[in-house]
């Protein structure tokens, strides 16, 4: 195991008793002193602090929005992802079966493990030390969340957008199902006839198929959108060169 000062760092938190963070770090695999009591407090300290931080950061939304913000912060793959930059899989205590199956890459047990850390840092240092830890954490996440389309699935996403063009809704069309019975893959089709705009996607179930293609179209739109831009703003560039006496609403 990697040295816990190294994840304490990383926290931004030193504890003064040290066990609470092994035994956070300590999937149930391992002994019978495991991490899940830990994690359920870890989780309900998570939920509190990450409510406060977006009620301070979002004063003019509501509780509905404000809900749907919390639950994409807080998800499994959210958590991972935080566990990830903090490499928890260095410290991770497992059992020999988990170890060989590759458990320390599993996104659960990461996430289960970073909410066991909260939990553990909230018995250590009290609640201010909780917030501050997993404030932290949040630091480059928060300002980077977008209350129009955080939480929404990509189909979602991608009706908004395409009705605040006035344009119709995509039309999804399985076109293929692969596999045996219990391991289906499934190709979908997303088509937006007023775009020109066709792409395909897999997935094990026809739902994140759609999910899947959805998410491409919306790359598709994000990239024509930015090229549409530059090639503006180069026409833009180039009449203000050929013209600079021209007035300024001939610039644009």
């Amino acid at each position: 195991m990697a040295k816990l000062s190294t994840l304490e760092q990383a926290l931004d938190y030193h504890f003064s008793n040290q066990s609470l963070l092994l035994r956070a770090l300590t999937h149930r695999s391992h002994n019978a002193r495991h991490n899940e009591r830990l994690e359920f407090l870890g989780d309900s300290v998570l939920n509190f602090v990450v409510a406060a931080l977006l009620y301070q950061q979002f004063d003019k939304i509501d509780e509905g929005d404000l809900s749907r913000l919390r639950a994409s912060l807080v998800k499994q793959s959210s958590l991972a992802e935080i566990a990830q930059k903090l490499q928890l899989s260095n410290f991770l205590k497992l059992g020999e079966g988990e170890l060989k199956s590759g458990g320390f890459r599993r996104p659960s047990i990461l996430a289960d493990a970073l909410e066991a850390i909260f939990g553990a840092v909230y018995l250590d240092g009290g609640y201010e030390k909780a917030h501050h830890v997993i404030a932290h954490q949040y630091a480059t996440i928060l300002p980077e969340v977008d209350p129009e389309t955080l939480g929404k699935d990509p189909k979602t996403r991608l009706q908004e957008v395409l009705q605040a063009r006035r344009l119709d809704l995509p039309v999804y069309t399985v076109i293929a199902t692969r596999g045996a019975a219990h391991s289906q893959l499934f190709d979908v089709e997303c088509a937006i006839a007023d775009l020109d705009i066709a792409v395909q996607a897999s997935g094990s179930s026809r739902r994140s198929a759609e999910q899947q293609a959805a998410t491409e179209a919306l790359d598709l739109l994000e990239a024509s959108s930015k090229k549409s831009g530059r090639q503006e703003r180069a026409r833009s560039t180039k009449q203000s060169l050929a013209n600079p006496d021209a007035p300024p609403e001939q610039k644009s």
